[in-house]
């Protein structure tokens, strides 16, 4: 499996969580909501660090609470369990679909 180096032009995030997504092209900083998105709702405590280092922590919670217009359920707690500073009434995810259901297809 194809690990990335820990550089400062890409994050040392495992290729499989970018499944549909050619990270050899990939410019990991305009696509960072993206990124960051798919992390929260897959990667666990090292995945998460690792954004941290690589965006740092105030970019990552400014895209959590304005910037991310979806994250399912599961996204949503698993941001405010990594963040605790981090309410779900704070992200514009949540917000977004309060009161709204969203299908898969």
């Amino acid at each position: 499996m194809e690990k990335f180096d820990n550089n400062s032009d890409k994050p040392n995030i495992h290729p499989k969580f970018f499944w549909d997504t050619d990270v050899e092209s990939l410019d990991w900083q305009k696509a960072y909501l993206s990124v960051i998105a798919r992390i929260i709702e897959r990667g666990g405590q090292k995945e998460i660090d690792e954004l941290l280092r690589f965006y740092g922590r105030g970019k990552v919670l400014a895209a959590l609470r304005n910037e991310i217009y979806f994250l399912p359920d599961h996204g949503i707690e698993s941001a405010v369990a990594f963040f605790p500073e981090l309410k779900k009434e704070q992200m514009y995810c949540y917000l977004n679909r309060k009161n709204k259901s969203y299908n898969w297809i």
